[in-house]
């Protein structure tokens, strides 16, 4: 597929507090930015675990934006650190199954930031499109196959 024509899917978890209502203002703003964001509205960023991740790629994303409160303005005090530390884990596991880091990003946006998240959005919707549509697919197949094939010989 040209990368031209290419319109990726992306889904965003975004923090209740502070990422979810950034992207509300830049909405009620009526900033421009692509549509490409999927929101799903999560009660902090520190509650998004790895397999919510996974499995938005699996089912076709082809990124996935965390988003949440500045470090030190967490409405749960420490859930942004946690976001941090499972996002720093993520990127390692990505990287043995073969997907591009790039797919997956941590942002600090806050309530106030309707711009900033214009522009992550930009961002982060030129990035993947510069990296085409994810084939996580065919990696599973590689992986189902590689599996199949140690299982025959063990």
């Amino acid at each position: 597929m040209n990368s031209a024509n290419f319109e990726p899917r992306i889904v965003g978890f975004l923090c209740r507090w502070c990422s979810y209502t950034g992207a509300d203002l830049a909405g009620t703003s009526r900033m421009k930015y692509p549509p490409n964001v999927l929101p799903i509205r999560v009660m902090c960023s520190g509650r998004v675990d790895p397999t919510f991740v996974l499995k938005a790629l699996k089912e076709g994303a082809d990124g996935v934006l965390i988003a949440g409160c500045h470090p030190g303005d967490c409405h749960y005090t420490s859930g942004n650190y946690r976001a941090l530390g499972r996002y720093t884990l993520l990127k390692k596991m990505l990287e043995q199954l073969g997907i591009e880091k790039e797919r997956v990003r941590l942002e600090w946006v806050s309530a106030s930031e309707g711009e900033r998240w214009a522009h992550v959005v930009k961002d982060m919707t030129e990035s993947i499109r510069k990296l085409g549509p994810l084939s996580w697919p065919k990696q599973l197949e590689k992986i189902d196959k590689a599996e199949h094939v140690h299982a025959k010989c063990a």
